[in-house]
């Protein structure tokens, strides 16, 4: 059988033959179950020299592959690039900064000959190491997806996991233009087995991911799988209508008995502020969802390759 390991890569260029070496470390395993091996490094427009360090591995060893982007399209789309140029009967996603261990893919394969799953995924049990706020963020994030979303979204879940070709073949077919791929993976079912590991610090560089990053890629997640901000946003509407309501009739009987006195406008103007404030932000958030069907009916690609060997 043949099995992919498939690498976005980002400015990687020093962490490009560690992860390498790392997945060969792995190669009396995979010729003692009879598994022949490519690997797939998906550049995503990198502007260090990660594209020439992959080509000194094609160099050396013709399993190693490269597909790289005319620009950055972020890692969702070298995420799907990966997994629709995969061959392998078995797929690996991992990331290049092996925080992702290939130490643990012989377990992985285990789990799949032995338990008969088409799955097996990875979720941190620490976050040690990052950010404290990051984490706290991280948690919260996993926290309301798993209270709204239509999909199965574990907490601490890695984008690390060995796949069969079928869900692959599953998940590539799914062309939506706004990826969140953490949600795809859960979307399309499939007999998933959890496997549970440390957080694994960056060996080399630094991360690429920004808070403000994070924010808006979590904001994909929720609006990719969830239609919970609209419903929030038409009980704020009921809810606002009603309070509406009732202060209507309340000034009505104020004005009967006491008469229509002038003072209360300060009052008046924070009210109009803050309802002001509240119909903007549900504004934004039916905005967001119609900026994502405009993305869609765009029909545009989800990357362009500028080079692939």
């Amino acid at each position: 059988m043949l099995f992919s390991a498939v690498i976005p890569c980002y400015n990687e260029e020093e962490n490009v033959k560690d992860v390498y070496d790392e997945i060969m470390k792995n190669e009396e395993y995979f010729k003692s179950h009879d598994i022949d091996t490519e690997i797939l490094f998906v550049d995503d427009g990198s502007k260090d020299a990660t594209v020439a360090e992959v080509k000194k591995l094609i160099e050396s060893d013709k399993r190693v592959h490269l597909l790289s982007f005319s620009r950055n399209f972020g890692k969702e789309a070298g995420i799907f690039a990966g997994l629709e140029n995969a061959n392998g009967d078995y797929v690996a996603l991992m990331d290049a900064d092996l925080q992702d261990p290939p130490s643990l893919l012989p377990k992985m394969f285990d789990e799949i000959f032995n338990g008969g799953y088409d799955c097996v995924a990875t979720r941190r049990v620490s976050r040690k190491g990052e950010p404290k706020i990051r984490s706290f963020f991280a948690r919260m994030f996993y926290r309301i997806m798993r209270r709204i979303a239509k999909t199965d979204i574990v907490d601490g879940a890695r984008d690390y996991r060995l796949m069969s070709r079928a869900m692959v073949d599953s998940i590539v077919s799914m062309k939506e233009y706004t990826r969140f791929s953490k949600g795809i993976f859960g979307w399309v079912g499939f007999n998933t087995k959890w496997l549970e590991f440390e957080n694994v610090e960056r060996r080399k560089g630094e991360t690429k991911w920004s808070f403000w990053g994070l924010f808006k890629y979590s904001l994909e997640g929720i609006m990719g799988f969830s239609t919970a901000p609209l419903a929030i946003v038409s009980v704020l509407g009921l809810f606002f209508t009603f309070l509406a309501f009732v202060a209507i009739v309340l000034i009505i009987i104020r004005t009967l008995i006491f008469g229509d006195p002038t003072n209360g406008w300060p009052s008046m103007a924070c009210i109009i502020i803050f309802m002001g404030g509240i119909q903007l932000f549900c504004v934004g958030i039916l905005g967001q969802y119609l900026s994502k069907v405009y993305m869609e009916v765009k029909n545009r690609p989800i990357y362009i390759v500028k080079e692939k060997i």
